[in-house]
Order: C-alpha cells, then structure tokens, then sequence
C-alpha cells in the first residue's frame, strides 16, 4: 500500500514538473515571437537575453519549511510562484515596462502579481520588474493553467544581482555590516550607470531623427524641378497628339 501511494507522488510529482516546462517553452516561445514584431515594426531589439530554469526539489523543499508550510504538493502548487522562472535581460530600463506591457496584453496570459522593485527597490538595493502570470497549458483532457514568475531587468541590474546572490551565499545570508553597505553602494552605481545609459541612447535617437528630418527637406527641394520638368514634358506629348488629331481631322 505504502509503495502505491509512494508511486503515486513521484507521478503527480513528475506531472507537476511536465507542466511547469512546459509553460516555460510556450512564455519563451511568446517572449521570442513579441522581440521579433518589435525588431520588425520598430527596428529595434529590446531583449538582450532570455534565461529559464526550473526550481531544484531541494529549493522548493527549503522555501516552503522558510515561509511554514507543510511540504505537499498542493502547498507547492498554492503558495509558490516561481517554480518555473524566466528572467529577460534588456538594455535600458524603459525597455522594461515595455516588455512587460506586451506580455500583458496577450490575450491567453493572465497576470496575477506585479512587484515593481525598479520604482520601489529592496532595501538592499535590490532592483527588477516581477511578474507572476499563468498560461494555460493544453493537454488531452483540457487546458491546465500554470504559474510562471517573470523577472525583467537591464543588463546592469542583473550584473548587479547575480553578484550579490553568489557573496550573499557566500556568508549563508549573514553578510558583515560592511559588505551589505558597499552591495548598496554598488547598487546606487548601477542605478546612475542606467540612467546615464538610457540619456545617451536618447540622445542618440533624437540626433538620428534630427539628422533624417534635415536631409529629407533637402531631399524635397529638389523634388519640384524634377517633377516641373516631367509635367512639361507629358504636357508637350499631350499637345502634340492633339494638334496631330486636329490636323488629321482637316485634311479628312
């Protein structure tokens, strides 16, 4: 008896996780097809990069016994949001928003949770875009809906980030005084490497839109005496069919 119930688990546990991947293969593949439009409307790629995972038994394990709960299945599926995991790397924080937008508005992704930690980092200067959706994952006997927690940042949040996770492991999440205050230095650095990031590339496009304004009024000087030309020239072919016609029409 205790072997069936044991096999059961291990099914429904591995069900679980067929579900989890495989609503992280349908976001990717929905992220991927929204940089393609904006690269095709917009000529411009705002995704750097993308990475998944799946959470390891052992994390799931250790959260669920950090925040007190039981660790069930149900509980596992209830009360945690980032089993399947997608962070988007982009280039400049306004890009952010514009992600996030885009995956909001598909029709079949519903947004549970949004935690907006670029408006209202951590304490520890901790800055991203979090997003909880669920996708409906269609299996034989019906769609399942599937939780996803997307996290979206710019290349220097996440340079930022990824170090802080590994010295913070380093000390077991018990970081002397001094490193915590230079992690927030070096966090308030990013902040600025970002903005100063997103100014030049501002700059940018407004000198590239002043440039193409100038030389398209350029171009449209010279516009007129071209087509002045070829008006008189069809206007002289018209003019002479028509005194051919007329002369045509005397002599007959």
């Amino acid at each position: 008896m205790e072997s069936n119930e044991r096999f059961d688990e291990v099914d429904a546990w591995q069900t679980l996780i067929f579900l989890y991947n495989s609503a992280l293969k349908r976001m990717n593949t929905k992220i991927e097809i929204l940089n393609d439009e904006f690269l095709h409307i917009h000529n411009y790629n705002p995704i750097e990069h993308v990475k998944s995972r799946i959470k390891s038994a052992e994390s799931i394990v250790k959260k669920l016994k950090r925040h007190h709960y039981d660790v069930t299945l149900d509980n596992m599926v209830q009360h945690l949001n980032d089993i399947a995991g997608i962070r988007v790397i982009c280039s400049f924080t306004t890009d952010i928003y514009t992600i996030a937008e885009m995956i909001s508005n598909q029709r079949d992704v519903h947004v549970i949770q949004i935690k907006d930690y670029i408006a209202n980092p951590k304490p520890n200067g901790y800055k991203s875009y979090h997003m909880v959706v669920s996708i409906p994952i269609y299996l034989s006997d019906g769609p399942v809906d599937t939780k996803v927690e997307i996290q979206i940042r710019t290349i220097a949040m996440d340079f930022w980030a990824s170090l802080e996770h590994k010295i913070y492991y380093k000390f077991e999440g018990n970081a002397p005084e001094h490193i915590r205050t230079d992690l927030k230095e070096c966090a308030d650095i990013v902040e600025m490497l970002d903005a100063r990031m997103l100014s030049l590339d501002q700059s940018i496009q407004k000198y590239r839109a002043t440039y193409f304004t100038s030389h398209l009024e350029e171009a449209k000087e010279l516009l007129p005496q071209q087509e002045n030309s070829d008006d008189t020239e069809y206007l002289h072919q018209d003019n002479s069919k028509t005194n051919r016609n007329l002369n045509q029409s005397s002599a007959s």
